[in-house]
């Protein structure tokens, strides 16, 4: 063990001030002279407000042809191989996100229905196709799910597998643009009881053209639910995230960022759903969603 550590430490003296290493063994070695050896920066320094041109850095840039292509996978029937049963009222999901997404300025395609295989080839082909003349990207996944993983009709697929054909490094027309991915779908088998409250209810600006993005980069992911948990949908209605996705887009798509807008979502679905069941397992249950964002801007559906 003591070998270890001091081998770590002569690491840890060898490497350049100027070199970058990953976050795995700490070496606090030189932890504490750094801390304090900082000096204190000068009061006297003054915050500069950007000007516009700045801010524009700091949004995408919408002014395109097209908005962008929307994909709806809607995964009614299962295969009985699957175990998983009908899953009614999605496709009042379908029909609402398609006339959503269509008023934001979407060009929507709906598949039904969709195999592994289908769901895969779908969205290989769709990010070999040129998006030159497009703002941005999305796909909406409306079917079962475990954590990480969705169902085909057939069986189940990892979702980075499917997601991972629009890395920076494998469509180069969508780089540096917003790839978009709505999911409604389980992801485990917990339940969330709620709680009662006490009161109701590199950048731009760089000159070097060289500078490199991370592939994984401009992705943005809006789950109806957070990991390990159910996600709820009404047979009549639709699905609770879906209910008030389509909401929040049609009133406030065209004027509020994404994270406000998908915010507000969290907020729909947190404060106005509640489970009604028979079955005292499942009454009175919530849900909330969960964003994972790696945009590195701001973004406005508005053109």
């Amino acid at each position: 063990m003591a070998d270890d550590q001091d081998h770590a430490g002569e690491q840890g003296a060898g490497v350049s001030a100027n070199a970058d290493i990953v976050d795995a063994k700490p070496d606090r070695s030189s932890f504490v002279p750094a801390l304090f050896g900082k000096k204190k920066k000068s009061d006297s320094a003054q915050l500069v407000k950007p000007n516009q041109d700045q801010v524009s850095l700091y949004q995408y840039n919408m002014n395109f042809a097209n908005l962008g292509k929307c994909i709806i996978i809607n995964n009614k029937n299962f295969d009985k191989t699957t175990g998983m049963e009908v899953r009614n009222g999605t496709d009042k999901d379908a029909e609402a996100l398609f006339k959503c997404f269509r008023r934001l300025g979407f060009d929507v395609v709906v598949h039904n229905d969709c195999t592994c295989d289908k769901m895969q080839d779908l969205l290989k082909k769709a990010s070999e196709e040129d998006h030159r003349d497009s703002a941005c990207f999305a796909c909406i996944l409306l079917s079962h799910g475990e954590e990480d993983r969705i169902y085909g009709k057939d069986g189940v697929t990892p979702i980075k597998e499917l997601t991972a054909h629009f890395r920076g490094d494998r469509c180069k027309t969508l780089l540096e643009k917003p790839k978009l991915f709505f999911i409604q779908a389980c992801r485990g088998t917990e339940l969330d009881d709620g709680i009662q409250a006490d009161s109701g209810p590199i950048n731009d600006m760089d000159a070097n053209p060289r500078y490199k993005i991370p592939v994984e980069a401009d992705f943005l992911f809006a789950y109806s639910t957070v990991p390990g948990y159910y996600s709820w949908r009404n047979p009549g209605s639709g699905s609770w995230f879906v209910q008030a996705l389509c909401s929040v887009l049609d009133e406030y798509g065209k004027k509020l960022e994404i994270m406000q807008i998908l915010t507000r979502v969290n907020h729909r679905v947190a404060r106005h759903f509640e489970s009604q069941s028979d079955n005292p397992l499942f009454h009175e249950k919530k849900q909330i969603p969960c964003v994972v964002s790696m945009l590195t801007k701001e973004l406005y559906f508005r053109q």
